[in-house]
């Protein structure tokens, strides 16, 4: 049945025989569910998905896909799967899962975080997860005391101030994160992110690659000059470290025309990217701007849930609906 919606929904989105392309984003794939994210899939939750996508969609790899979009070739119900940030569980979890499936998926690796390193949005969730206390101060974000006193005090004190931060610029952001950490006397974890090894494991086994700066800033908080910087220098450590070009480049953050702009789109295209993906809501099709692809996320922890999203953001392409509220931990 399931199948059947997939085929009526993508003949709405895509009419007049078009096929349409679904790109799915994921973070992070957890060995075990994780209260305070509970958002995220665990390796049963992401085996689970990875199934009913091969049931009902042909799943390529986003290089294939991209050629047979350019070609107006794309077989009907198409689909990929790629990442974002560069988190060792992409290694040790999603890949198994990937390869038991046959799915080649595109992995966008913000490089500089590499072989120890630790995102700012995580730093934020340790310092929430082990914070002793029943309030954690932050008047120097604008933000009242947010109470920790149970898990969904937690929650919801993660989300703002993921919120508060997100769009400082760079240095003032990491400044901020660590002052609130130094404070609660958070050990930060050193191997959340891969390391180069896995990064180039990853690519030897059949995975693609991509761009995601090196420091992962969202650009339109950047100066030009230094968002060209932060691009190259990503794309330079990745390729040296797979021995492959690096084709495509994911947007950090990723909202069209909130977190980069039009400038940063022909940056890119002038850099000689292949195509890049963003984090606005949708399908592709033939015609569409290979530099600005839209991707989804199918927050669902069951099998039903996760298949509602797929259709749902099949429809909403095709009648411009809202996108569901998703939560706003990942950077």
């Amino acid at each position: 049945m399931f199948d059947r919606l997939v085929r009526t929904c993508l003949k709405l989105v895509a009419p007049g025989g078009k096929s349409a392309l679904s790109i799915l984003i994921y973070h992070r794939v957890l060995e075990t569910h994780d209260p305070l994210l509970f958002e995220l899939p665990d390796v049963i939750d992401f085996d689970l998905q990875m199934a009913t996508l091969k049931r009902a969609f042909n799943v390529l790899s986003l290089a294939d896909a991209l050629d047979s979009l350019k070609n107006a070739s794309l077989p009907e119900r198409a689909a990929c799967v790629t990442f974002d940030d560069g988190y060792a569980d992409n290694f040790n979890n999603a890949l198994p899962v990937l390869k038991r499936h046959q799915i080649s998926a595109c992995f966008f690796v913000a490089s500089g975080f590499l072989d120890g390193g630790c995102m700012w949005n995580d730093k934020l969730v340790e310092m929430v997860r082990a914070f002793k206390g029943d309030f954690i101060e932050c008047a120097e974000l604008g933000l009242e005391p947010l109470n920790t006193l149970t898990l969904t005090n937690r929650r919801s004190a993660l989300v703002k101030l993921v919120g508060a931060l997100k769009y400082r610029p760079l240095e003032e952001r990491d400044y901020l994160v660590n002052r609130l950490v130094e404070r609660a006397n958070t050990i930060v974890p050193n191997d959340l992110m891969m390391t180069t090894a896995q990064v180039r494991a990853l690519a030897d086994s059949g995975m693609e690659i991509g761009g995601h700066t090196l420091h992962h800033p969202i650009l339109n908080t950047a100066t030009l000059s230094s968002a060209r910087q932060e691009i190259v220098d990503g794309r330079a450590l990745l390729t040296r470290i797979t021995g492959r070009p690096t084709r495509f480049f994911a947007y950090p953050n990723g909202i069209p025309l909130t977190d980069y702009s039009r400038e940063h789109v022909g940056l890119v295209k002038a850099l000689g990217f292949e195509a890049a993906v963003s984090t606005g809501w949708g399908v592709a099709c033939s015609g569409d701007d290979i530099f600005q692809l839209p991707r989804f996320t199918p927050w669902g922890k069951t099998p039903l849930l996760f298949q509602f999203r797929l259709i749902h953001n099949i429809i909403r392409s095709r009648f411009r609906l809202a996108a569901p509220p998703v939560p706003e931990l990942q950077s």
